[in-house]
């Protein structure tokens, strides 16, 4: 089961860029910012994992008001390319900053890490407490991100990785 972000709030993109321009401490390389952006989001919707992650590392820091889009992003190229821990890590703490759909948002990143890193845990053999811990933390992110925006799990995606990750409590022994 893969994760997909709805690409609508690039539509915004131009918009939030003439904003970010405004403000004095905001993207200073204007066009070639954009072209970096670009050449990240690609990579990622490619399925080029290292490179959109290593690009969106370098963007981070110079991407003023776009920084928790770019960090969003930053953690679903790791969460594609099966570095689950480092997606979860990244994500929480974008989580632990955001509001609303945002926060909401961030959830469903680290909730889909967090299963993903216990679902690898269990297929290599290795479930134990840390693996139950995993589950649980996944559950709670994904009930919390249906809470507050239920519109991000369209067709029920999320809400089946719950499912699942009850089954799989249960099945390592521990309660749901």
């Amino acid at each position: 089961m893969r994760f997909h972000f709805n690409n609508s709030p690039l539509i915004l993109m131009p918009v939030l860029m003439a904003l970010a321009a405004c403000e004095p401490s905001a993207i200073s390389e204007g066009n070639n910012f954009q072209r970096k952006y670009s050449t990240a989001r690609k990579a990622l919707e490619a399925g080029n994992y290292d490179t959109a992650i290593n690009s969106y590392a370098l963007l981070i820091p110079q991407s003023g008001p776009l920084e928790p889009r770019l960090r969003l992003e930053y953690a679903h190229a790791l969460l594609r390319a099966g570095r689950y821990d480092e997606a979860a890590q990244v994500a929480d703490t974008l989580a632990s900053t955001r509001k609303g759909s945002d926060r909401a948002a961030a959830l469903a990143v680290s909730g889909a890490a967090n299963h993903e890193s216990a679902l690898a845990e269990i297929n290599a053999g290795t479930a134990g407490p840390k693996t139950v811990a995993k589950l649980r933390a996944a559950d709670a992110a994904l009930k919390e991100m249906m809470a507050l925006d239920g519109d991000l799990d369209p067709l029920g995606a999320m809400a089946s990785r719950r499912r699942d990750i009850k089954v799989e409590l249960k099945q390592l022994g521990a309660r749901g």
